[in-house]
């Protein structure tokens, strides 16, 4: 079962909201909305989380990214759908049920720290854990445990003006893992660091997945980031979700060329994998005769020098060792420069074009597994 549902969400701000829904329901657009004093910040938006997934969520500034997410969290109230975790419907809760819930199973992290100057770096992290009532003996074991997850061990009584950006962002991090809430919710939390800051985030955030396998739905305007770190890819456009697939899939298989324009200067080979381009073998392949093997989630970067020494295919398993393909040196070059496919559709529009900003949305913007190569067979 899947731990996060969005079913058909609509947030409507201005007049009439439930009206501006039948009406986007019926065929109407933003900008028909916009001449009744209307705007459509998210329509009809679903998706669903698995449990352990990370899901990004992306698009331009304005394309409704950060309003889906806080109607994930009860911050803001859709007009019109539901949200639903572990099988409960969030948007038939009360208030104060919806803050119990905030309080203990679902956490955030927020693009700009949001950390108390007159507190330490350790009751930071466990402020989570203070809302909730937890004895402060408790509190502060959890928040030192935290602390140490995100690579913060021995700063426990440091100020936050004494860390750097990607430090103070680890004690953000830190205090939604303290409260040990099963689902994370992450809104542009990396764009504001540099970007070497930014790429050990992302690696951190990659560790600690790998260890508490949690559920985290992660907002980004960044390309390379989504690919780098989700599981699933929603990609966003005025308000609607327009495409939702691996990174693999949204790269080789864009679903119009909206999307397709966004993943043009995209690393190719860093995203696809073996186990996405790789061929059956011929009649008469020996794996013997490969200059390397690699697993299905290798990533095609690391088949150039195997695939240069050699003129036989490289051979590609599964988990099992089993052989399910081969990469031919041809097949590997020929990727790396075939045109993305899609359908007819529209350019991406500029956030600062008119009709990019979305009510109630933030204007600022900011194939994971790595396969392992055994020489020979």
């Amino acid at each position: 079962m899947s731990r996060l549902q969005a079913e058909r969400l609509y947030k409507v701000f201005g007049r009439r909201p439930d009206d501006a829904v039948e009406k986007l329901r019926h065929g109407a657009d933003r900008e028909e909305l916009r001449a009744d004093g209307t705007t459509a910040a998210v329509i009809d938006a679903s998706f669903e989380v698995e449990p352990g997934q990370i899901f990004v969520v992306m698009g331009l500034s304005g394309s409704g990214k950060s309003t889906l997410l806080r109607m994930l969290n009860g911050l803001s109230e859709p007009t019109a759908g539901h949200v639903r975790f572990d099988g409960q419907d969030l948007t038939e809760l009360s208030a104060r049920e919806m803050r119990e819930v905030r309080s203990k199973k679902i956490s955030m992290v927020f693009q700009h720290f949001a950390l108390f100057p007159h507190r330490s770096v350790l009751e930071n992290a466990g402020y989570g854990l203070e809302v909730q009532g937890v004895p402060r003996a408790e509190r502060e074991k959890r928040a030192t445990e935290a602390l140490e997850l995100a690579g913060l061990k021995g700063w426990e009584k440091s100020w936050p003006d004494e860390l750097s950006g990607g430090m103070q962002q680890r004690v953000g991090l830190a205090r939604a893992l303290a409260t040990d809430a099963d689902l994370l919710l992450m809104d542009e939390s990396f764009s504001a660091l540099d970007p070497l800051i930014r790429r050990d985030m992302q690696d951190q955030l990659l560790v600690l997945q790998k260890r508490l396998k949690k559920t985290i739905v992660f907002i980004t305007h960044d390309l390379n980031e989504a690919m780098r770190l989700g599981d699933q890819i929603a990609v966003m456009r005025d308000g609607r979700i327009v495409q939702i697939g691996t990174s693999e899939d949204i790269l080789v298989t864009p679903a119009n060329e909206y999307v397709a324009s966004f993943t043009q200067d995209v690393d190719r080979s860093r995203v696809l994998t073996a186990g996405a381009i790789m061929a059956d073998p011929e009649d008469g392949f020996v794996r013997a005769d490969a200059p390397a093997t690699v697993t299905e989630d290798t990533p095609i970067i690391e088949l150039f020098t195997p695939c240069s020494t050699s003129e036989a295919p490289v051979a590609v398993t599964d988990g099992d060792g089993t052989l399910v393909g081969v990469v031919p040196r041809s097949r590997l070059l020929a990727v790396l420069g075939e045109p993305m496919e899609s359908e007819p559709g529209s350019e991406p529009r500029d956030a600062d074009a008119p009709g990019a900003d979305t009510a109630g949305e933030s204007a600022q913007d900011g194939g994971k597994s790595v396969g392992k190569v055994s020489s020979g067979a």
